[in-house]
């Protein structure tokens, strides 16, 4: 795109950011005592449009859910139709389909646990390739082959590296080999098509997937101190990120042998934050802490990028990534409410920016 047409859809989305949730009206929210009063205060944001719709068929939990999911998709639709035809739909595109990496997981896991299917798409973000009449017929399948079949009949790329690895899943019943196996596709492919690619937009979006890539990297070291899995046999789940987090870099961690161990080689690094996580948490090997920091790190540098040029890919990547934590937040306070989760509890469990 030129600097002109970057002026103009960047000042676009500086107006959109405007109508983004503050941190008082945050707090709001979690004060709130019930559903009713949460959603009555949506009601007074852009939320406002998608809950009345929503409304007419649904209540409760169910309303909140089915709105700001559908805000959350036309509010990315609006930003690739600024963009269209442009070189920058490329890098948007990428970005969107990280939400169809993590929706196959979501449904996957959810059939592998024969969870309901309601239940499963109320998890869901329709952002990518999938939309959502494409996700609910997926939701509809009866197991994880049904699935990857489905997927494979449509032709959509996802359903390769699924089948590839399937007769491994089904002889071990471990995710972890078709979870890889997704982001593994994902990664190669997006670093591939950027590959030849050293334009400022381009350089920008590296960066943010290799740190994805080294984040995922460092959540598997922790999952397997914490599971005893041999070391050997992990190496394979390791994804190449940044030179800084090679793999003699993650296997030093791991022979560290203890959640302590390795974060103490986290200390010279950007990671050294996990380092300050309470000590009772590392004891207890609570790796969900542990990915909710490392989680809140790459929102926050992808938020970051509002800093970044005003001509350039930058705007458009931060307020994707501030949207759906957006999103994300407002779904954990409902789902806190109705579950009378703790106030403590319910702040552990936000994305902070």
């Amino acid at each position: 795109m030129t600097d002109m047409e970057y002026a103009y859809v960047n000042a676009r989305i500086r107006a959109m950011k405007s109508s983004l949730l503050d941190t008082s009206l945050l707090e709001q929210l979690i004060n709130k005592p019930d559903l009713d009063s949460l959603i009555a205060e949506l009601e007074k944001t852009t939320y406002r449009e998608e809950l009345e719709k929503a409304g007419v068929l649904f209540s409760g939990i169910t309303r909140i859910e089915v709105a700001i999911r559908k805000d959350l998709v036309k509010t990315f639709r609006t930003i690739l139709n600024y963009i269209r035809g442009t070189e920058s739909e490329r890098y948007l595109t990428i970005i969107l389909h990280r939400w169809d990496v993590q929706n196959i997981k979501t449904i996957i896991r959810g059939k592998k646990i024969q969870e309901n299917p309601s239940e499963i798409l109320e998890c869901l973000i329709p952002a990518g390739e999938l939309d959502e009449a494409a996700l609910t017929e997926l939701v509809k399948q009866p197991d994880v082959k049904a699935v990857i079949d489905l997927l494979a009949t449509w032709r959509i790329s996802y359903a390769r590296p699924l089948t590839l690895t399937f007769k491994e899943f089904t002889d071990t019943g471990d995710m972890m080999v078709l979870e890889y196996a997704l982001d593994t596709f994902y990664y190669k492919d997006a670093l591939s098509e950027l590959s030849e690619d050293e334009s400022a937009d381009a350089l920008i979006l590296k960066d943010l997937i290799i740190t994805e890539i080294d984040i995922n990297n460092i959540k598997t070291v922790l999952r397997v101190i914490r599971d005893r899995i041999d070391y050997e046999e992990a190496k394979r789940y390791f994804m190449k990120g940044s030179n800084e987090f090679d793999t003699e870099k993650l296997f030093s961690m791991m022979k560290a042998g203890t959640i302590e161990g390795a974060l103490k080689l986290l200390e010279q690094t950007q990671y050294q934050y996990l380092t300050k996580i309470p000590p009772e948490y590392i004891a207890a090997e609570k790796i969900s802490a542990f990915e909710k920091e490392l989680e809140r790190y790459l929102v926050r540098k992808a938020v970051s990028l509002f800093l970044g040029d005003p001509l350039s890919i930058a705007i458009p990547i931060a307020f994707i990534w501030a949207k759906y934590t957006e999103v994300t937040n407002i779904r954990v306070i409902a789902r806190c409410k109705i579950n009378e989760i703790s106030e403590k509890d319910l702040r552990e469990a936000l994305i902070s920016v």
